[in-house]
């Protein structure tokens, strides 16, 4: 999942008018962008395939960075995250058996502590 934030930059002229750049400037501009003070949930329902390739981009975030940004069509939530990262793996194999995997990052702490003279 890249972020086009990131991938704006294809070489041509910005000024020339024939480039893709303004168009996904434009489109970038047209995301609700979740900040902090609100609350958000989205629910998906996608093939495995896609939860894999979503989860693989996720893991690569959190290998190489302390912020994450998710983007849909629609909004983009950008998150810096702090540690320890809670994992819980829940297994329901009564009736109809389901897996759910949960990650909770907490938010990272934006104050100092104070000094001591």
């Amino acid at each position: 999942m890249a972020d086009s934030e990131h991938d704006t930059d294809d070489g041509h002229d910005s000024n020339d008018g024939h480039d893709s750049g303004p168009d996904e400037d434009e489109q970038d501009t047209d995301r609700t962008t979740i900040r902090t003070g609100r609350e958000f949930e989205q629910e998906y329902r996608i093939s495995a395939a896609e939860a894999g390739e979503f989860l693989v981009d996720l893991g690569e975030q959190l290998q190489e960075d302390d912020e994450l940004t998710i983007t849909d069509e629609e909004w983009e939530l950008l998150f810096a995250f702090g540690e320890p990262v809670e994992l819980e793996v829940d297994f329901d194999g009564v009736g109809e058996p389901e897996l759910e995997i949960e990650l909770a990052l907490p938010g990272r702490p934006d104050e100092n502590a104070p000094s001591v003279e």
